[in-house]
């Protein structure tokens, strides 16, 4: 049983910046396409951004589009989330997710296609 785990997470000013990570307990991440999605207190879980297993696919909500930058290190085992110019409106809790699939240009998974999930990590963008 793969164990995600994101760090990263935190109280920021709008504008500000965060980077989130999303680590594999038993460093296979690099085999796997990984999601970022993000819920707010009384909202649907969001997709926010995905790559491919090679990184050379990626996908962005039209929310977060020019803002954030999704990347990965398969030597580090390691995703990332760039998150830029954040927005009171981007305060969610953001989760990482994979799964064993292609993840193929143009067209983004939904949250069933992701077999594991971490716990999540709290971003709050506040003055």
């Amino acid at each position: 049983q793969v164990q995600l785990v994101e760090s990263g997470g935190g109280l920021v000013q709008p504008g500000g910046s965060l980077r989130l990570s999303c680590t594999a307990s038993d460093g296979s991440l690099d085999y796997h396409a990984v999601g970022w999605f993000r819920q707010a207190p009384g909202k649907e879980r969001e997709a926010v951004s995905s790559i491919s297993s090679s990184g050379d696919v990626t996908h962005y909500a039209d929310s977060v589009k020019g803002r954030f930058t999704v990347s990965r290190d398969n030597a580090k085992g390691t995703a990332y989330l760039q998150m830029n110019s954040l927005k009171p409106e981007d305060t969610a809790k953001y989760y990482c997710a994979a799964g064993f699939f292609r993840l193929r240009a143009g067209q983004p998974r939904g949250p069933d296609s992701y077999t594991y999930w971490g716990q999540g990590t709290q971003v709050t963008v506040s003055s």
